[in-house]
């Protein structure tokens, strides 16, 4: 059974629910994620007792807005279509993501899931197949350039990639214009206000190999076929990493039914799991699987 038929097999009261958002649910996961984020940020501003140790847990709550974001994109989180919009351009800011680019970026993410030309997520490029581009694709080199080509292509050059519309040139142009100048005050307030690197700058550089594994573990070592239960991941982990996501573990549910907010995955879930065919028991070992997939093309 591939998603299509799996979702139109929802009985639909079932289907209804699955698909009710709600602004206390996203309210109340997004306060005890800023208050995490507060409690480490006050740890390394006051230098409490062993705080350049807070430095990856800052990193790791600052890069995984991205998931937030990502949420955001299907205005799924809340049910106030404005706090979706409000919440997605602030969170996007600390990542350097520019909030309505990537919204139409990754709509033709979903239309075009891990097909090898045509998912911009891939952009006609195989995932790293060989420990020098693993490893480059850790350090999150791929995405501070990519993303610093697109602000400055969006801010002052052409907006022409076939899944932007023409409609939404002018809010991107403004857009990664805003960001520039926001990004361009950072760096001159850095010679005045130094707290800034240790709480902003160093931190996302620390937590994007974390982010980077993540990602990678969404759609990597899947079959590039059309089946979203085949060509996205669930990875079964713990609930802290699932609360740091957005529950997006669930990402073959996600992508099998993205309508569904966050809060309703894991109900998702028990409709889809005997029929997922791309699955990882932790983390840890999707990458160990994608670690030996490195060894035996580096060696063939």
């Amino acid at each position: 059974m591939d998603h299509r038929a799996l979702i139109a097999s929802l009985p639909p009261e079932a289907k209804d629910r699955l698909q009710q958002r709600a602004d206390t649910a996203g309210l109340r996961h997004l306060g005890g994620y800023l208050t995490l984020l507060v409690l480490t940020s006050t740890g390394i501003a006051l230098q409490v007792p062993l705080w350049p140790l807070l430095i990856l847990p800052q990193g790791v709550l600052l890069v995984f807005f991205f998931t937030l974001s990502h949420e955001c994109t299907h205005k799924t989180p809340f049910k106030t279509s404005w706090l979706n919009d409000a919440v997605g351009h602030l969170v996007s800011v600390p990542i350097a993501l520019p909030f309505t680019w990537f919204r139409y970026f990754h709509l033709a993410h979903h239309k075009w899931t891990n097909h090898p030309e045509k998912d911009p997520e891939l952009g006609g490029k195989p995932r790293p197949d060989n420990w020098l581009s693993l490893l480059i694709y850790l350090t999150g080199w791929h995405y501070w350039n990519g993303m610093t080509i697109v602000l400055f292509q969006n801010a002052f050059g052409r907006v022409d990639a076939p899944y932007l519309p023409a409609r939404q040139h002018k809010a991107m142009r403004i857009e990664a214009r805003v960001l520039l100048t926001i990004y361009a005050a950072a760096a001159i307030s850095l010679f005045f206000f130094p707290l800034l690197f240790w709480v902003w700058i160093l931190p996302v550089l620390v937590g994007q190999p974390f982010l980077r594994l993540y990602l990678l573990a969404e759609h990597g070592l899947c079959p590039p076929v059309a089946n979203m239960l085949e060509n996205s991941r669930t990875t079964f982990t713990n609930r802290i990493v699932r609360f740091v996501a957005w529950n997006m573990p669930y990402h073959a549910e996600h992508h099998a039914f993205p309508n569904v907010p966050f809060h309703q995955l894991p109900a998702l879930h028990r409709w889809t799991r005997e029929h997922l065919k791309s699955t990882s028991d932790g983390y840890s070992q999707f990458t160990s699987s994608y670690v030996r997939s490195v060894n035996h093309q580096s060696f063939s």
